[in-house]
């Protein structure tokens, strides 16, 4: 995909996309995937916490899988070493996600060419948060 291309679509994701669902969202406010997910929240995106290893995320229960997620989800944004993708990526298709998001540093090929071969729009290697900073309302 051309850059120019990829920054129109990440800017109809930052617009349009409202209902993320964070892998491997940290109860623990030290951890970038906590300071990352809470801007997006304060921003107006309703948050999906899935971390098989906390309860909740400042009040929303979280679940273990994204199976376990009722309604459609926009983006499942990523805060997972690289070689959970190819996985992480087939849960987005089974459960019909828009949006597979890669954070930064988190990347895999074999992921992202099943994601977009089974229709899903794939974004890694970026900061959702840098992103909405350069695109919200534009």
């Amino acid at each position: 995909m051309a850059t120019g291309n990829l920054e129109e679509t990440i800017r109809k994701i930052i617009n349009e996309k409202k209902r993320i669902a964070v892998v491997g969202l940290s109860d623990n406010p030290e951890r970038t995937s906590y300071g990352v997910t809470e801007a997006m929240q304060n921003a107006g995106y309703e948050i999906i916490p899935v971390n098989p290893m906390i309860k909740e995320w400042k009040g929303i229960p979280a679940v273990s899988s994204l199976k376990d997620i009722d309604g459609h989800v926009d983006v499942v944004n990523v805060f997972r070493q690289s070689k959970f993708l190819p996985e992480i990526a087939k849960e987005t298709v089974e459960i019909g996600a828009d949006v597979l998001w890669g954070q930064l540093g988190v990347e895999n090929e074999e992921a992202r060419e099943y994601a977009e071969k089974n229709g899903v729009t794939v974004v890694m290697n970026r900061c959702i948060k840098v992103e909405h900073a350069k695109y919200r309302n534009r």
